[in-house]
């Protein structure tokens, strides 16, 4: 039996939201640190980074909250979802589309503290044992690639360049080329467990995400035993407008505290079989 945990994006709130998830299943039983592969999507990279490491995800979430203060207050959210909604564009090519939202990316400032920012949140710089996938769009061509410990990226610059946002965070150089956010193509990314035998998804955003590109992705899965995870009403509640405001670091990890408990069924169905 092959296990896939995978993890889409969702800012701040994702981040802490899915930690807060995990760290709750754990404690009904269910260790999904377990997975024989992490997926992970921009928000998701950053979390199935500490799973993969094996750091305590509590500790980690509390380490941010205490740390990362300065809110992110100047993001145009106009102009992130005028670039998200080019990819939604039925006229274009995927790829055309990327390409295009990398157009918007590139234009944006690189102030240098991102690669810090993302590394502060790593207590484990380097890649481990167990397999990770970290998602990333080349900007320039709008191109999928795919990170993992033989990819000749550091793994910090992999994940920062899945947290790359466009119109928010410039793109990360790695190897001469400029690569966003892992979220660009989509939001989780789930086709990269196909073959697995079962998969749990944490998909933070869901209930902004259109559903087309997911359920292809879904079929990708075969016959795989699928847990699908998305935030309750209370959870969506806590999030927000912003999600990538620091001040959710213990608000999202505490409404995924107390969601796991009415999901652990359903993960524990796919999980344990």
């Amino acid at each position: 039996m092959t296990r896939t945990l995978v993890l889409g994006g969702g800012g701040v709130a994702g981040i802490a939201w899915e930690a807060g998830i995990i760290t709750g299943l754990r404690k009904a039983g269910l260790e999904l640190g377990e997975a024989d592969l992490v997926v992970g999507t921009s928000a998701g990279s950053v979390v199935g980074t500490l799973v993969a490491t094996e750091v305590d995800l509590e500790s980690s979430v509390g380490v941010q909250a205490d740390t990362e203060s300065a809110t992110v207050s100047a993001v145009d959210m106009e102009a992130v979802m005028a670039a998200f909604g080019v990819l939604y564009d039925p006229s274009l090519e995927p790829r055309e589309a990327r390409r295009r939202v990398g157009e918007l990316a590139l234009a944006t400032k690189d102030t240098g503290a991102r690669i810090e920012t993302i590394g502060d949140r790593l207590p484990v710089k380097e890649w481990p044992e167990r397999r990770l996938l970290i998602t990333a769009v080349d900007a320039a061509t709008g191109e999928f690639v795919v990170w993992e410990r033989d990819s000749g990226a550091p793994l910090v610059s992999a994940v920062a360049s899945s947290c790359a946002v466009p119109c928010v965070f410039p793109p990360v150089e790695i190897g001469g080329r400029r690569y966003m956010d892992g979220g660009v193509r989509s939001a989780t990314n789930a086709d990269l467990a196909a073959g697995s035998s079962a998969v749990v998804i944490l998909e933070p955003l869901a209930h902004v995400s259109p559903r087309a590109r997911f359920e292809a992705e879904l079929a990708e899965l075969g016959n795989a035993a699928v847990a699908h995870i998305v935030p309750d009403e209370a959870s969506v509640a806590v999030f927000g407008v912003n999600v990538l405001d620091p001040a959710l670091w213990r608000p999202a990890f505490q409404a995924g505290l107390a969601q796991a408990p009415a999901v652990a069924e359903s993960v524990a169905g796919a999980w344990k079989d």
